[in-house]
């Protein structure tokens, strides 16, 4: 980035003890502050083009894991923090408008989780969700913010894929970088009240994917979302000392598992898995691939298309009992049937 770089970031809303919130912004490499009027978050004059929002409280309500009847989803996952290509696909589907604002109705879009770390447009990828959350519910629709395994390493303050963009906000703020998304920020708050994994009319969705495992321990998703909001801030140490906790968290947890990839996973075991939660599909991200992919005649799909690139992706439309691949360039396709020999 160089000593010479002009850099605006932000806002960072953080609300105190005292609790009345303030925002942070980094304007040309300097720190400025704003106060927040009636939930209106306005950045400060000669300070770029950062995100301005309305704060809300309804979107940090803690929703339901599972959906019935809803007629139209759109998925796609791992953005890493690539802000101009998400809008691009987003806005060439017309999932928003011209202008950024949610365009799909009643539809519900899931986000599989990792908007965290390897990019450099992390924050404005957040408040845009943010925004979106708010427009999606007064239109009678809903966003889906999953918790990644990245957003699981920040907050638990392994921060070894942030972007150096960042190191600005953390020195001028006075704050690690997980600590300018913790329990007492806007962001924070937001994010704490996520599901990991959800249910919408026959398709479950998470980051990484569901083993076996989780038949054997008797899990249910409620109890897992509770367990992974109660713990997202817990040590690594801690989390490993516990063996749920430690399966929820990695190795073979939904945020983690990559096992519908091995040569060695069955569609016998997966058919185990589709039964158990009654569903006739698997959404997942975290295992980066080229385009939106089918995997055991689409019994698992793909949705991470590798945005984390910066330069294109995909996303995945169900409708009308219909599994269509979005393509950048604003052109549909139907999903193909087992797209890999597996």
């Amino acid at each position: 980035m160089g000593n010479t770089a002009t850099e605006f970031d932000g806002p960072y809303v953080i609300t105190p003890i005292s609790g009345q919130s303030t925002a942070y912004w980094i304007c040309d490499n300097r720190l400025k502050t704003t106060s927040i009027e009636k939930l209106q978050v306005n950045r400060p004059e000669h300070c770029g083009d950062l995100p301005e929002t309305k704060l809300s409280s309804e979107i940090k309500q803690i929703m339901p894991d599972t959906y019935l009847g809803i007629k139209k989803v759109v998925a796609l996952s791992d953005v890493h923090g690539q802000y101009d290509v998400l809008l691009t696909l987003l806005k060439k589907q017309k999932i928003i408008d011209s202008d950024g604002n949610w365009a799909f109705g009643e539809g519900h879009m899931v986000m599989t989780g990792d908007i965290f770390d390897r990019g450099h447009q992390v924050n404005e990828v957040l408040w845009f969700m943010y925004q979106l959350d708010q427009q999606a519910r007064d239109a009678g629709g809903m966003v889906h913010l999953l918790m990644g395994n990245h957003e699981q390493m920040v907050l638990g303050g392994d921060l070894r894929y942030v972007h150096q963009r960042y190191d600005i906000a953390t020195t001028l703020i006075n704050r690690p970088y997980n600590k300018l998304y913790s329990a007492d920020t806007e962001i924070g708050q937001w994010l704490r009240s996520k599901n990991t994994i959800i249910k919408i009319n026959d398709v479950l969705y998470m980051h990484g994917g569901i083993s076996s495992e989780w038949i054997s321990r008797e899990l249910t998703l409620d109890k897992a979302n509770a367990l992974y909001r109660a713990n997202v801030d817990a040590s690594k140490k801690s989390l490993k000392a516990d063996d749920l906790l430690n399966f929820l968290f990695f190795g073979n947890g939904p945020t983690w598992y990559r096992g519908y990839f091995s040569e060695t996973f069955t569609e016998a075991e997966l058919d185990t898995i589709l039964q158990h939660f009654n569903v006739n599909h698997i959404v997942v991200g975290h295992t980066s691939q080229e385009r939106v992919l089918g995997l055991f005649h689409n019994k698992v799909i793909a949705v991470d298309s590798s945005i984390k690139v910066g330069k294109s992706g995909e996303l995945l439309l169900l409708e009308n009992n219909r599994l269509i691949r979005g393509l950048y360039d604003g052109t549909r396709e139907t999903l193909q049937e087992n797209s890999l020999n597996q």
